[in-house]
């Protein structure tokens, strides 16, 4: 298994700096966030041996069993919540991620400001914009993100890093580009109020070319490192 994953990751990689280079930018500017959820620990730290040091994780139980799992490497491993955040979940995520890319009211912002233990950094968030319209789907609506980012950019015990989207699954590269371009203009419009975001969480294992042309500076990739799901997670 640590030989599969090493050379997921070593192809995922290449296509990062291919496609990087293709639209002129660096590839270093481009995070590559392993979505681990449903895998064990044992894949994380095969993928942490191959180099890999950003997890995200959509399930509160899974993941705080792989977190005390890991704890060895706690400090070398950067751990992300990327999934829906129910209030009484605040907390574990509070005390134990470094990162949450699913905000999506305010309500559960200052729940995580409030529980977030003051030996730790601020805790690094994005608010989730729901870009594709999808009655399914989490996040904001396009024009209500500009008041809720402003809203939590005060909570002091957050740090409000940028915009995260789940569009909805479409193919064909061009299509693909779309509800990308959309999120990058509104993460350029909070910006030119005044605001310093500076992370684009956005593109996954089938689009991540897409998000890549149009911006994104953190690519949420499971599959294509981990192989198919093969159990359900709680």
């Amino acid at each position: 298994m640590f030989s599969i994953i090493a050379k997921n990751l070593e192809v995922v990689r290449r296509r990062i700096s291919a496609i990087s280079i293709a639209s002129g930018r660096d590839a270093a500017t481009v995070q590559l966030l392993a979505v681990s959820k449903t895998f064990s620990a044992d894949d994380i730290r095969a993928a942490y041996t191959a180099g890999q040091k950003a997890f995200g994780e959509n399930y509160m139980r899974e993941a705080l069993d792989k977190i005390a799992e890991l704890h060895l490497l706690r400090g070398l491993i950067e751990w992300h919540f990327i999934g829906p955040i129910q209030s009484n979940k605040t907390r574990a995520i509070a005390e134990q991620f470094d990162w949450v890319h699913s905000i999506d009211r305010l309500k559960i912002a200052r729940r995580l400001s409030e529980q977030r233990p003051t030996h730790l950094p601020p805790l690094n968030v994005c608010i989730q914009v729901n870009i594709s319209g999808e009655a399914s789907k989490g996040g904001v609506a396009p024009s209500d993100i500009a008041a809720l980012v402003c809203d939590v950019a005060l909570l002091p015990r957050l740090r409000v890093r940028g915009l995260m989207s789940i569009p909805e699954p479409i193919f064909g590269l061009h299509i693909q580009c779309t509800p990308h371009r959309r999120l990058r203009e509104l993460f350029n419009a909070i910006n030119a109020q005044g605001l310093n975001l500076d992370t684009l969480s956005m593109g996954m294992s089938t689009d991540f070319s897409a998000a890549i042309l149009e911006g994104a500076t953190i690519i949420r990739v499971g599959t294509a490192i981990f192989g198919t799901r093969t159990y359900l997670a709680h």
